[in-house]
């Protein structure tokens, strides 16, 4: 062992205790302590050299040392944006995906209103409702062959309306 790392340990040993608990007055938590503490005994450890033996002197460098740390640690987290930990703000902030979905959603609205009723309505049984060619063919009182026929030409119509507003390319 050199003697820096003898010095160190010593240090450790003997002011710790001490440092941990007048650096407990100044932060919310023990972990931040902790590191305070660990970061001070860095400093101290980077200025070994400068210490004067005895010991009232190395723990008034210590607590002056903890205390620029403490200072320096509280200087960043106020430069440091404020961190939300509200789930339901969180939650209330739009996703890309919720925007691009809106937006979706009313280009296929334009886009469904340029169909006339009878093809809307076949759009909306079979695509929306999840309904099979015979279910719709019932419920519109059409022959299914019609269904199908105005399925076809609805969707044909819908992927031009689209080219025209430029969702398709």
């Amino acid at each position: 062992m050199t003697p820096d790392e003898r010095v160190m340990t010593a240090l450790h040993t003997e002011h710790y205790d001490v440092l941990l608990s007048f650096v407990l007055r100044y932060v919310r938590s023990r972990e931040h302590a902790e590191d305070v503490v660990q970061e001070t005994l860095l400093r101290t450890w980077r200025n070994v050299d400068r210490l004067q033996p005895s010991s009232a002197s190395i723990r008034s460098y210590l607590f002056t040392a903890a205390r620029n740390v403490v200072t320096d640690s509280w200087r960043a987290e106020q430069r440091r944006p404020y961190t939300v930990w509200d789930d339901a703000a969180i939650a209330a902030v739009p996703s890309t995906d919720d925007v691009e979905s809106a937006l979706e959603s009313q280009l296929v609205a334009a886009a469904l209103e340029r169909l006339s009723p009878q093809h809307r309505s076949v759009v909306q049984a079979l695509y929306y409702e999840g309904l099979t060619v015979t279910e719709a063919a019932s419920r519109l009182g059409v022959p299914e062959g019609t269904v199908k026929s105005r399925a076809y030409y609805a969707v044909r119509n819908l992927r031009a309306a689209f080219e025209e507003m430029g969702a398709l390319q």
